[in-house]
């Protein structure tokens, strides 16, 4: 895994110095899920949002857990980062946000080449995946990159470990 990779590594602003092990922004809540998605705005993502909660749920074999206010967790990881950052994020998860829906990561979408190029219409960053809407993607292939993705990221990750 490159360092980066994961999207609770990035908590520090540019130009600071190394990380520090401050707590996550983004740790689990008492929001519960249905009521999250039942106040999100738009007919489409409220639609989108429970069927990513079905697929989502079927590749983790987890429940749905809110982590923070827009993001939408199953399972959780630890890492430990090479810098000495070290924490617990959710193992795969989504935010249906505005203009895109964004898909989370313990380790990196980019570690399934043959998946994303069967995938559809999408965008990816450092550990996100963004899609516009849910008709751009192969729903199946979706759900088997969620499921290798939770497979390989249900691993506490330790930069040290893997010589990174």
């Amino acid at each position: 895994m490159v360092a980066g990779s994961n999207p609770a590594e990035g908590t520090r602003n540019k130009g600071d110095g190394p990380m520090t092990n401050k707590p996550n922004k983004t740790a689990v809540t008492a929001v519960r899920v249905e009521e999250f998605i039942a106040e999100i705005p738009t007919d489409r993502r409220r639609a989108e949002a429970e069927t990513l909660v079905e697929i989502f749920s079927r590749a983790s074999g987890q429940p749905a857990v809110m982590w923070g206010s827009s993001i939408v967790g199953f399972g959780s990881s630890h890492y430990r980062y090479a810098t000495g950052r070290e924490g617990d994020t959710a193992t795969i998860g989504f935010s249906p946000r505005k203009a895109k829906i964004s898909f989370y990561t313990a380790r990196n979408f980019r570690e399934f080449p043959d998946l994303l190029e069967r995938l559809g219409k999408h965008e990816l960053a450092v550990g996100c995946l963004y899609v516009t809407k849910l008709d751009d993607v192969d729903l199946a292939v979706l759900e088997e990159l969620l499921t290798r993705s939770y497979e390989v990221g249900r691993f506490d990750y330790d930069a040290e470990a893997e010589g990174n």
